[in-house]
């Protein structure tokens, strides 16, 4: 004979809210299918990066979000992050888990997609309007979001934005932005096969200061 569980579900007969007993057997039955649900929205709410144009022949100036539309997000130790609106991240569809020994794992690759300064820096321009930012360009870096060397897609607006210096920056030094150490060791995860590529643009482009430790390896290599 089943017991009952200590708990009761809501059941409407009439337009009337009535309680009822479950057997144990039941909501045990119940609890495993929610928690199943639960990892499956999990696991859909992690989308792949949209698709971007890839690698162009001639590239064209891309146009850009409205003036003041994209927000700045800082981490708790004042890093840098995009706008998730603005800047989601596109991927590269020349790059995937199958080619990346032919593609960003090849050494020059990243050199001959890249798109020229000439569209870049009118870009760059537009995109700190869209920003927001108001400091000097040379020492912000127009960045891509997911990187050529982790298969992101080159010109697509969405992948690209003004990055503003890190916490720390003196004036004189440049661009400073550790991203790039981040971007660095992740290329070396994916290429020796430790991570997935598509995991590590899904990390990335989340936020690029906790892409490696959502990978497992916190450290690097």
């Amino acid at each position: 004979m089943l017991r009952y569980a200590l708990r009761s579900v809501h059941t409407i007969r009439g337009g009337v809210m009535k309680n009822k007993l479950l057997p144990a057997a039941w909501a045990i039955g119940l609890g495993i299918s929610a928690l199943l649900l639960g990892t499956i929205g999990v696991a859909s709410a992690a989308t792949n990066p949209p698709n971007g144009p890839g690698p162009q022949a001639h590239y064209k100036v891309q146009k850009q979000p409205a003036p003041g539309h994209c927000l700045y997000r800082k981490t708790s130790a004042g890093q840098p992050l995009p706008d998730r609106r603005c800047t989601p991240g596109a991927d590269n569809p020349k790059v995937t888990q199958h080619t990346i020994s032919a593609t960003i794992c090849r050494a020059g690759y990243t050199a001959k997609i890249r798109p020229p300064v000439s569209i870049t820096n009118k870009e760059k321009v537009v995109n700190a309007k869209s920003y927001h930012y108001t400091g000097r360009l040379n020492v912000a870096e127009y960045d891509h979001l997911i990187p050529l060397e982790l298969g992101g897609d080159p010109n697509d607006a969405r992948n690209l934005w003004v990055e503003p210096p890190s916490p720390g920056h003196k004036a004189s030094s440049g661009v400073y932005n550790p991203k790039d150490t981040v971007e660095n060791e992740a290329k070396y995860l994916v290429c020796n096969h430790q991570v997935n590529l598509i995991v590590m643009q899904r990390a990335i482009a989340a936020n690029w200061t906790t892409a490696l430790a959502a990978v497992g390896h916190s450290t690097g290599r």
